[in-house]
C-alpha cells in the first residue's frame, strides 16, 4: 500500500476540533466500548470507523438516545453480512420510541401550561379581589 493509498487516521485532538467535543469526551465513548482506536504506546489512533461511531454516538446523544441504545445500533451496523439492514430496523425502532415519548411530553407540557393558566388567572382574581386593591 502506498503512503497516497493508505487509510485515513486521525489524532483525538483531530476529531475534538472535527466534532467540537473535548478529548475528555472521546476517551469516555472510548472506555464506555463506543470507540475502537489502535493504541501506539500511549498514542491513541483513530481509524474512519472511529470517526464513523463518534459522529454516530453524537448524533445518537443528540435525538436522546441512551448510551446502551448507540452501543447496540453500532454493534448492529459491526455485525455483517446483515448488519447494516439489521441495524437500520433497529434504528427506526428506537426512532418510533423516541417519538411516542416526545408526543408525550408534548402533550404533558401543554397540559401543565393549561394548569399553570388556570392557577394564574385565579391568583390574579384574588389580588384584584383583595381589599387593599379594592380601595386602590
Amino acid at each position: 500500500m502506498t503512503p497516497d493509498s493508505a487509510p485515513r487516521t486521525y489524532s483525538i485532538s483531530e476529531l475534538s476540533r472535527m466534532f467540537e467535543v473535548t478529548p475528555r469526551t472521546i476517551r469516555f465513548y472510548e472506555q464506555e466500548g463506543l470507540l475502537e482506536p489502535e493504541r501506539r504506546g500511549q498514542t491513541r489512533i483513530y481509524h474512519d470507523k472511529d470517526r464513523v461511531r463518534l459522529k454516530l454516538t453524537l448524533r445518537g446523544k443528540r435525538l436522546g438516545f441512551s448510551l446502551g441504545e448507540i452501543r447496540e445500533v453500532i454493534e448492529l451496523y459491526d455485525a455483517l453480512p446483515d448488519g447494516n439492514a439489521r441495524q437500520l430496523r433497529r434504528l427506526l425502532e428506537l426512532l418510533a420510541e423516541k417519538r411516542t415519548n416526545l408526543q408525550r411530553q408534548e402533550e404533558d407540557i401543554r397540559l401543565m401550561r393549561k394548569e399553570l393558566d388556570d392557577v394564574e388567572g385565579r391568583c390574579r382574581e384574588a389580588l384584584l379581589a383583595l381589599p387593599e386593591n379594592a380601595e386602590g
